[in-house]
This record gives structure tokens, sequence and C-alpha cells, in this order.
């Protein structure tokens, strides 16, 4: 099973035997002390913090699995074929010896006989104060945030220019003596030049990966081996994803990403044509799609490269503060994520500040490259024929069924794929 996920821990791995359970983890970062201490406790564990935890402790004579609230760090679990339960941070590695796959949810833990939520996203009554304090206050929060996640280590930030990678470099530069920044898109991206702008007016030192079709192509079997996953966003937003974190791993063992910003602070553009009485509701839907989808995506691209990624808008105090803030505050005027503007004013270019929302692939210049290419390769009647899986599912699109392809090729045809998560608004039968 570690052998499967080798990548996420390249300093090392350790096995931990007690009389009723063997654990297996792989490290990123070769901090002996702390490893003795976990193998002393009984405790396998993916990331420690405030945000992202996923852990398998021996707690008696049972295994008890926790993940934290939102689903940060990923944590899967199975039973072999005479009933013992397993673990795995990566459905792969529960694939060699489990008959089964089920994802653990975000904010729960499992006993071994019992499933029981500890956490439970839910709309906070607003605050009623004026907003210059409410930004004062996201100000104090995301800049605490940052600092507790940099401690004392190494740490950059994916940057792709636009407000919410903007925001966390910025405050993550004077916690830090040099800070590296890295961004990734095709030539002419509205990313690579947004993205410069920001590190000349914060002072890092920037890194540029400018991409073509045929790299992208390139990684495509990667990500998706990695990704584990064939939802079309998630893949397309993968691809520049995965070859920015690629270059950040040469410089650093540690970035931030901005992901968590847009379901925080209202900044999809559908959400403008929503009643803004169900825009709590639909932020606290879309911030529970997370830990299967974007997350994911986020995770995957970071560990396949040995890395770890800092989601610093999904620190408690911050997604504390998030769920208090009035509507009005997070979409005003038609303008997005205003309250997040107003805590950054200064800290940012104005054009960044004023600069609307774009999706990651979007902003990277990949836009339907990826669709189109599989357009001309999967034949009309070729897609009739295959674009209904075996568990039900229906793939929407030609370009979903180019990524299922490759899936299908590391994974096989597999019945029960409940654990995967879809993009919202994708339908998973006829």
């Amino acid at each position: 099973m570690l052998d499967q996920i080798t990548h996420r821990g390249p300093a090392g791995r350790e096995i931990i035997e007690t009389p009723g359970a063997t654990l297996g983890l792989v490290y990123s970062l070769a901090d002996t002390a702390a490893v003795e201490d976990l193998k002393e406790r009984g405790v396998a564990r993916d990331g420690e913090g405030r945000s992202r935890l996923a852990e398998a402790r021996i707690a008696g004579e049972r295994l008890v699995l926790t993940r934290d609230a939102l689903g940060v760090a990923p944590l899967y679990m199975g039973h072999t074929a005479d009933g013992a339960l397993s673990f795995a941070s990566e459905v792969k590695a529960l694939g060699v010896g489990s008959t089964e796959a089920q994802e653990l949810p975000p904010g729960s833990f499992f006993d071994g006989q019992r499933l029981q939520p500890y956490f439970e996203l839910a709309a906070q009554d607003p605050l009623q104060k004026p907003p210059e304090r409410i930004a004062q206050e996201l100000h104090r929060r995301l800049s605490d945030a940052v600092e507790a996640s940099i401690g004392d280590g190494e740490v950059g930030s994916w940057l792709s220019g636009g407000l919410d990678s903007s925001a966390l470099a910025a405050l993550a530069r004077p916690y830090v003596d040099r800070l590296h920044t890295f961004a990734a898109g095709l030539e002419g991206a509205p990313d690579l030049a947004f993205a410069a702008e920001v590190a000349a007016f914060i002072g890092s030192d920037h890194h540029e990966v400018r991409v073509t079709f045929e790299d992208m192509l390139s990684v495509l079997p990667d990500v998706i081996y990695h990704l584990e996953s064939f939802d079309a966003l998630l893949v397309r937003s993968s691809l520049t994803n995965y070859l920015v974190a690629r270059a950040a791993a040469g410089y650093v063992p540690a970035v931030f990403s901005g992901e968590g910003g847009d379901e925080l602070f209202a900044g999809y553009e559908y959400l403008k044509g929503l009643d803004p009485a169900g825009l709590p509701a639909e932020l606290i839907d879309i911030m529970g799609r997370l830990h299967n989808t974007a997350l994911q995506r986020v995770d995957r691209c970071a560990s396949a490269h040995g890395t770890v990624a800092h989601v610093a808008f999904l620190d408690p105090e911050v997604v504390s503060l998030a769920l208090q803030i009035p509507s009005e505050f997070k979409l005003q005027d038609g303008v997005e994520k205003w309250i997040l503007r107003r805590a950054m004013d200064g800290a940012l270019p104005e054009s960044v500040l004023d600069r609307t929302k774009a999706k990651f692939w979007e902003g990277a210049g990949v836009v339907d490259l990826m669709a189109q290419y599989a357009e001309e390769k999967i034949s009309d009647a070729d897609f009739l024929a295959e674009r209904v899986l075996p568990n039900g599912w229906v793939l929407n699109s030609k370009e979903e069924l180019l990524y299922y392809r490759i899936f299908r090729e590391h994974f096989g045809d597999m019945d029960d794929l409940l654990w995967m998560g879809r993009t919202k608004g994708s339908p998973i039968d006829e």
C-alpha cells in the first residue's frame, strides 16, 4: 500500500505494528522526532494543525479514523477480504488489499463500528458590525492563519494573479525572508500577467511556467492517475495546477493555495443570479462539496510532487468569521468577494483588487483546448456507445470520455465510484 503513495512522502516511510493493528505512513519532511512520537503513540497522520488532518489512531483495541472539518486532507477506508478495516490517503493504495473504497466524510470519525460526525457546516447569524470593522478582522484572521501555516518552515505560493492566491502571497511575504511564487499558463494567458504584477508589487521571487498544449497532453495520464477522477472540469483545472506544482517542488516543500475563497465570499459568477436570501445556503452547499472536488485537485497536485499545500482560507477561525459575514458584504452591487477586496485594500495592486473571477483553467489559457482535442479523437458513435458507465453514471461530454478511458487504463472498470466527487451540476444518471 505504501508503494502506491510513495510520492506523498519522499522523505521516508514507517511501519507501526501493535498487537491489534498495523499502521503505515510516508512523510515528506524528515522530522525524525515527530515520526518517533507518532510511532510511540500508535498514530499515522497526514497533516497537523488547525485545518488539515487525516489520522488513524490506535485507541485500546480499536482503530479510530478522523478527518478534518472540511476535508482538506483526504482519507478513505475499506475492508480486506477477511473483514479487516483498512485506510489510505488515496484510493489506489486501498486497491492493493481492499474489496471496497469509501470516503470518510469531512468532519467525522469512524471507530470501526460507528461513523459519527463531530462538525457540521451551517449558516450563522450575521454580524451586526460595519463593513470596515469586519474587513479589519478578516485581514487579521487571514494573516494569523498564514503565519500559523508557515511556522518555522520554508513556503512558497501558487499565484494565479486572482484575488485569493494574491491575498495569501501578500500576507505571507512579511513572514519569510524570501517568498517564491509560481504561475502557470499558456502563452498570453491573463494569469501570467496578473501574477507577475502581484509578484513585483510584493517583492517575491517569481517563477513562470509557460505551458504548451503538448505539455498538457504529456502529463494528462499522470494527472488522472494522481487525481483519481475523470470529472471534466476537475481534470481540466488540474493540468496547469499539476505543472505549476511540479515547478514549485524544486524550490519549496510547501505552498499556499487560494482554494476556498470563492466558496466563502461568493466568488462565482452564477451566484449573482440567485435570490440574495438563498446565498448563504448556496455557499454552505458548495463549501460542503470542496473535499472531493477542488480540494482533491489541490491535494493531489501538491502531493504528486511530495509537497504540501496550505489552504489558509479554510482555517477554522477564518471560516467561522466568514460564515457570519452578511451576504450583502460578500456580493455587493454585482461585485463578488467585496468584503475580501476591502480586507486587502492597499496590500495588492488596484488592478488585482478589481479583477473579476476567472476559472483556474480559463485564466491559465486552457479554455476549450481539451474539449476540441476530444472532439477530434472520439467519434459520435463511440461516445454514444461508451458514455454510460458500468455503475449507471452518464458521461457529460467527449472530453469526459477521453479522461474516463485514461482512468480505466489506470484503475480498470470500477463498479463502485461513490467515493468520487463530481462537479456540481454534473448528472450522474439518465
